[in-house]
């Protein structure tokens, strides 16, 4: 895939600073599968690119930063659509954004729910609007994210509070969030993208070779959630075939609670 074939993601770089927008606001930037081959695609671009020192991540409009994988095209297809390899690259998308040695800041204009939870949370720095929503979905839709979703979020938040998020799939606003050190600084939303702007500047103005290595020694510490992270996306595509999980994305695509009753 080339920058020039991008439909679900834009690209842009503004002086050192390259911008990665999910693009699909009429599904809230809800990811598909070939959403997530060009947020890869975009990725390795502004790694590869020294005209670029700090990448930002976020999403179309007002209304989400991105509300993680694309249930009604999981309900039509069964899956998240084509991809260029035949894989459905997440767990991939999240190894490149760890090993990418430039620092990525989450700009969450909005709601950042589920999988686009997860991305914001594997980001080295968010900043987040006041509008801003955060929370978990996968037990309600029939999904989960057993790897960096949940451990690199205990890390952050802490055992109780990182379950909390996971077992109620309640939403959280960004004053929460950033009480709670999971955000690092939350502005009006017209504010957002030069908040980012001013952040990014004072990082640009830094070694790169400094961010580099301490970007890879901070994820040191945590490098071996990715092998659990690989195990839980094994048994994430066992379990999505299952009745229990098409349970929660039925109910998802009919407006209804679901009923999980029957598989306790």
């Amino acid at each position: 895939m080339k920058l020039d074939e991008l439909t679900d993601v834009a690209y842009r770089i503004e002086a050192g600073l390259a911008w990665i927008t999910i693009d699909r606001p009429e599904r809230l930037n809800a990811f598909r599968a070939r959403t997530v081959d060009e947020l890869i695609c975009c990725m390795k671009a502004a790694w590869a690119d020294p005209a670029v020192g700090v990448i930002a991540l976020t999403g179309a409009g007002e209304r989400a930063f991105c509300v993680g994988g694309d249930q009604k095209q999981r309900a039509e297809s069964g899956d998240y659509g084509p991809t260029e390899t035949g894989l459905f690259e997440i767990e991939n998308l999240h190894r490149t954004m760890r090993d990418l040695p430039k620092p990525i800041i989450a700009a969450v204009n909005g709601l950042a729910i589920g999988g686009g939870h997860v991305l914001h949370v594997i980001c080295d720095l968010t900043i987040a609007a006041e509008h801003a929503r955060f929370g978990q979905a996968g037990p309600r839709v029939g999904s989960f994210d057993a790897g960096f979703g949940s451990a690199y979020l205990a890390r952050i938040l802490g055992e109780k509070r990182a379950r909390e998020v996971w077992y109620l799939c309640r939403q959280y606003d960004a004053a929460q969030m950033e009480r709670w050190g999971l955000v690092n600084r939350v502005v009006p939303m017209p504010e957002l993208h030069a908040e980012v702007r001013r952040w990014a500047d004072e990082m640009l103005d830094k070694s790169p070779t400094a961010l580099r290595v301490l970007k890879h020694s901070f994820n040191a510490d945590s490098e071996s959630i990715a092998g659990i992270g690989t195990l839980s996306f094994a048994a994430l595509d066992l379990y999505l075939e299952t009745p229990e999980a098409r349970e929660g994305v039925e109910a998802f695509d009919a407006k209804r609670p679901p009923d999980f009753s029957r598989f306790r």
